[in-house]
């Protein structure tokens, strides 16, 4: 087992990392920049080390910084938790020819599935479903206009190293694709330094279904069930729940077997995600694979009880996987709000600032994974999540009231936040049929009073 990892994050998960650390007797050691001073999770690693200003690009995103931090504190392993550099395959290479374990896929790995073209082939390769779209990246703008003609509108531009939403345009007709085509070539090319993009049909009012997957050093590969994260405004999800109330038995079955066949064609190690969309008669589509933890981890360990921060650790150590695909059993419904520094009423505007009063909820099944307190500066830098709150239960019926009674409780004051509209999204009869699609979060707001909405008692 490693002696000391270095968290090369920050926020939430740098803390979710460093509480499955200590529970394993693995000393830590936190990075940050200059506005993270106060974070919570520099004062609770062992060690901590300020790797630059404010700014991502000269602070989480310097790998050089990072490794002159690991090689002062003599660390064996690094874990990246997720954004900033978690699916970089030069940093993972980087971390094995620096003789220092990356706790994820390897470098190969994350780069094949990376790429969302490649990804698609792999997942073709092994007979799972893909949207129709362009066989890999297209760089000739008429080519990509024709092909996006005989697909048929409406199709979405994605650009092929692209992540988190950003990258994506969706095009309703052929008089737009060429303006759209080259917008994205230009976001792709600014965010990522990839202007590479690819081709996809639009499937109209889907469900986001996504599959969690452990894999071992030695071949085992499981997964542990599904996770609804149809929930979204902007391609970022807002609420997910675990298992989805959309699929049968027999569907989350096959999909859950499509998931480890495609982590079986890429070799793939260590926690991972494959995405798929879900159309309203049941026919799946891969659309990537993530090789990371994700955000929304939480509700599927809630929903299994089983530590997936802990099972990373212990498999970048070389652990065998002794959890068997029978042994994996959804013992409750769980339920993930994510707490923004965002104002629902003005498009989920960010707002950064000092938290001047911080109260959590609690109880029997309501877990709040958080960096934050009372006093703390949310930074403008960064993300604009805050927390992430997790209710679980014997069924989904409770589970949503038992959410509702932990946002109730929840306060924050100083800053807006998105309490108030998750909170109003579990009285409404839309979320409550279990049959939402990834419009849901338009169709709400259209229909929702804005003084359900308001931030009084929030």
């Amino acid at each position: 087992m490693f002696e000391k990892v270095l968290i090369a994050n920050r926020g939430e998960i740098a803390l979710r990392v460093i509480r499955a650390c200590r529970e394993l007797g693995i000393k830590t050691v936190a990075v940050y920049s200059e506005v993270d001073d106060q974070s919570l999770h520099v004062q609770l690693a062992d060690e901590a080390i300020c790797i630059g200003d404010a700014t991502s690009t000269n602070s989480y995103l310097r790998a050089d910084r990072i490794f002159s931090a690991a090689e002062i504190t003599n660390v064996d392993a690094i874990h990246p938790g997720y954004g900033f550099l978690s699916e970089n395959p030069t940093f993972a290479q980087q971390c094995h020819d620096c003789n220092i374990t990356f706790i994820g896929p390897s470098p190969e790995t994350i780069a094949s599935i990376g790429n969302k073209s490649f990804a698609k082939n792999i997942a073709k390769s092994v007979r799972v479903p893909c949207v129709p779209g362009s066989e890999g990246i297209i760089d000739d703008e008429m080519e990509a206009k024709n092909l996006a003609d005989s697909i048929g509108y409406p199709i979405i531009i994605k650009a092929a190293a692209g992540g988190g939403g950003k990258g994506m345009r969706l095009v309703n007709n052929s008089v737009s694709f060429c303006k759209e085509y080259k917008m994205v070539k230009s976001e792709a090319e600014k965010a990522f330094g990839n202007g590479s993009v690819y081709i996809e049909k639009y499937i109209e009012d889907p469900h986001h279904i996504e599959f969690q997957i452990l894999a071992d050093k030695y071949g085992k590969i499981i997964h542990m069930f599904d996770r609804d994260c149809s929930i979204q405004r902007r391609y970022q999800k807002l609420i997910e729940e675990a298992p989805s109330p959309f699929l049968s038995e027999k569907l989350r079955n096959e999909m859950g077997n499509a998931a480890i066949k495609i982590a079986k064609k890429c070799n793939y190690q260590n926690a991972g995600t494959v995405e798929f969309l879900v159309d309203k008669h049941g026919h799946y589509y891969f659309i990537e694979m993530n090789a990371r933890i994700q955000v929304e981890h939480g509700v599927t360990e809630e929903m299994t009880g089983i530590d997936l921060v802990k099972w990373q650790l212990l498999i970048a150590a070389g652990e065998k996987l002794t959890i068997d695909q029978r042994d994996v059993k959804i013992n409750k419904h769980a339920i993930e709000c994510r707490i923004n520094a965002e104002n629902p009423l003005k498009n989920f505007a960010p707002c950064p600032g000092e938290i001047v009063l911080y109260y959590s909820p609690g109880g029997h099944g309501v877990r709040v994974d958080s960096h934050v307190y009372s006093g703390y500066i949310i930074p403008q830098y960064y993300d604009s999540m805050v927390a992430k709150l997790i209710a679980s239960e014997q069924s989904r019926e409770l589970a949503i009231k038992k959410m509702y009674s932990a946002l109730s409780e929840y306060m924050i004051r100083g800053v807006k936040t998105t309490i108030p509209f998750v909170r109003a999204v579990m009285m409404d009869k839309g979320y409550i049929t279990g049959q939402y699609t990834t419009k849901f979060v338009d169709d709400f707001l259209k229909r929702t009073p804005t003084d359900a909405l308001d931030f009084k008692n929030c």
